[in-house]
């Protein structure tokens, strides 16, 4: 496991003042990508705020993440259209492909798969996400073509 540098809390005035957490927590993030225990835990010692709390709200919202994530987010969209159109092919591709399932990472943190319930393009459907790419109209065997360009780095 990588041993964690010190987070830069000289900018931050936070301790002892209301509604401060959640900035706090989507700078830890934006820095490095997830928020780990270790954090939660300086973050209770430089704030004063309870481990619980900071726990609480850190696993409440949807945006946070406690676990580290992969370069390239997928999302695969499951909403109605997409169901209707393949969405479970798409996601049993992804994960034979990936040998990974919904919510995990790839051990080189190359990718990380989400399931989404829309993304807003039924008329592509099925569809996935890469980062902030949409891949639709898809099939199975279209995946392996649509993900290459994030394995060697060039999307």
């Amino acid at each position: 496991m990588e041993a964690t540098r010190p987070f830069d809390f000289a900018n931050l005035h936070f301790k002892g003042e209301g509604g401060t957490l959640i900035p706090l927590l989507q700078k830890v993030q934006t820095e490095e990508g997830y928020i780990s225990k270790e954090r939660i835990e300086e973050i209770h010692r430089k704030t004063g705020v309870p481990l619980s709390h900071i726990f609480g709200v850190a696993t409440f919202y949807a945006q946070f993440r406690l676990r580290p994530v992969g370069r390239n987010i997928i999302k695969v969209c499951h909403g109605t259209a997409c169901h209707v159109a393949g969405a479970n092919a798409i996601s049993a591709s992804l994960k034979d492909i990936l040998q990974i399932g919904d919510g995990e990472t790839t051990p080189d943190r190359a990718f990380t798969v989400e399931t989404v319930s829309c993304l807003g393009c039924c008329s592509l459907a099925p569809v996935i996400m890469v980062n902030k790419d949409t891949h639709g109209n898809l099939a199975p065997a279209d995946l392996r073509k649509a993900l290459a360009p994030y394995r060697s780095g060039k999307a």
